[in-house]
């Protein structure tokens, strides 16, 4: 059960080395670095934000389903029963 629950891990660390990466793009960006793959400032903020937001959505949407799952959030975020 443990080796599962590494796996898991590994698995989460994914989202947010992204969302790091994204952080170091734009902070870089602040400071004027042009990083190799981009060919502008512009661009390196834009792809920084966008990995940013998709590790920081990736790691919400864990959580949210996890906490669903486990009858652990607000009425509101409750799943609403399928109409038949």
């Amino acid at each position: 059960m443990t080796i599962m629950r590494f796996i898991a891990l590994i698995i989460l660390l994914i989202p947010i080395l992204t969302a790091g990466y994204g952080i170091k793009l734009m902070r870089d960006t602040l400071f004027q670095i042009l990083n190799v793959p981009f060919p502008s400032l512009y661009l390196q903020f834009l792809a920084g934000m966008i990995a940013f937001a998709a590790g920081i959505w990736i790691i919400g949407g864990f959580i949210l389903h996890r906490d669903r799952k486990n009858n652990k959030v607000a009425p509101k975020f409750q799943k609403k029963p399928a109409r038949t």
